[in-house]
């Protein structure tokens, strides 16, 4: 299995008032009180009846690598405001508590504990950063997919946001929360490689373009993809020219070498209408068996749209406006948030909560609990997990944790 932490350490991915808080649990000698912090989140994402629970494997991988090399302390101390002793506490640093998470994949509802943090103060306090911002992003991203992947009613989709993700690692790992929201398929090669997605993709206008005769592109691609042949119809007319090329190399080049025509792609244009006659034109050249696939600036909405329209389409590729969960021109965020629930203190536990009088923040949204999600993380395994959801079945493909229930008799000791 492929780990974001094998070619870099990301354990200083962190805010720097996590070092700053550590640092004076640290000097007060309280740094050892076990605590217990709930992550829950306020809002769906797009006003949804749910969301999508996902990035746990990275939280796990970031914990179980989580440690502070000489360069990480050497920047530390150059800061000015850490003491020797905390400094060398972090040279030597290793998590000892529990994590207590949801399964990736599994639905989940605002104002309820989807991962419970229970260790040290300081421990649990380092890990804070890492585990929200590995939550806010992939559960935004896989709740996306799941809303554009339950519009498309059974068609297939695609992800294909790389170009339009924030940078690498939102494309890789936008197209891993993408597969556990219920996508088929990412045009995301090191995607496919690391989690184990298929992988797809056939050409751009640039293909076609570059031999600047559309029917000799699409020949030259028949030949050399005789079995997986999918021809973009869009790069000047896609009834006028397209479509006529794509079924003409159907029968001259594909047919004649006993293959047949998978399918084409219309990108631009009046989605509905456009497939509509080119299922008209392939059914009418015997090629019933060519599904037609769209893409271009598609999510939840227009997909919706075009299927009440009756387009004739077999399936979508999706691309910025779920890497980057558009909605409605604006690029959302996923409102995840960790609040600490309890601590030890004298031998007893006490809740521990804001005096907020936001509501949204700490009250109706959140009543603060010490209870724990679903499941506990087991040290060390890491096996498939089993589901008919096909959320689940999209984690067990991704390679997501296996969990033990909160029954467990280690979750009922811990709590």
């Amino acid at each position: 299995m492929f780990e974001q932490n094998r070619e870099r350490n990301l354990s200083m991915v962190m805010d720097f008032y996590e070092m700053t808080m550590a640092n004076g649990y640290f000097q007060d000698g309280v740094g050892a009180r076990q605590a217990a912090f709930d992550v829950f989140y306020r809002q769906n994402p797009d006003g949804g009846g749910f969301a999508i629970f996902a990035g746990l494997e990275q939280i796990v991988q970031y914990i179980e690598n989580l440690h502070f090399s000489a360069q990480d302390i050497d920047f530390l101390r150059a800061q000015g405001m850490f003491s020797a002793e905390f400094l060398d506490y972090l040279a030597h640093f290793h998590f000892s508590g529990s994590v207590y998470a949801l399964k990736e994949g599994t639905v989940m509802y605002p104002g309820t504990p989807i991962v419970t943090v229970v260790a040290p103060v300081i421990e649990a306090q380092l890990v804070e950063t890492a585990l929200l911002l590995e939550i806010n992003h992939q559960s935004l991203i896989a709740t996306k997919a799941s809303r554009i992947v339950r519009a498309a009613q059974g068609r297939g989709v695609s992800d294909f946001g790389a170009r339009r993700a924030h940078n690498m690692d939102s494309a890789v790992y936008g197209a891993r929360a993408s597969y556990l929201g219920g996508v088929d398929a990412t045009a995301t090669v090191l995607a496919g490689q690391m989690f184990g997605i298929p992988v797809t993709g056939t050409m751009a206008h640039s293909y076609v373009m570059f031999y600047g005769d559309e029917r000799m592109a699409f020949e030259k691609y028949a030949r050399t993809y005789p079995d997986a042949c999918v021809l973009l119809v869009d790069t000047y007319d896609v009834l006028q020219s397209g479509v006529p090329n794509a079924i003409r190399v159907a029968k001259e080049v594909l047919e004649p070498m006993g293959k047949r025509l998978k399918g084409v792609r219309i990108d631009s244009g009046d989605l509905a209408y456009l497939s509509k006659k080119t299922r008209a034109m392939l059914d009418a050249a015997e090629l019933a068996d060519c599904k037609i696939l769209a893409s271009g600036s598609l999510d939840e909405n227009t997909i919706t749209s075009l299927i009440n329209q009756g387009a004739r389409l077999d399936g979508f590729g999706v691309g910025e406006r779920l890497i980057t969960a558009e909605r409605q021109g604006l690029r959302q965020g996923h409102g995840g948030v960790r609040r600490g629930v309890q601590a030890v203190r004298g031998g007893g536990r006490r809740p521990v909560h804001p005096a907020h009088q936001d509501i949204r923040k700490c009250g109706k949204d959140h009543q603060p609990r010490h209870q724990a999600p679903a499941a506990r993380i087991r040290s060390g395994r890491q096996e498939r997990g089993r589901s008919d959801d096909p959320a689940r079945r999209a984690a067990a493909r991704c390679g997501a944790l296996s969990l033990c229930g909160s029954h467990s008799p280690l979750a009922r000791a811990v709590f």
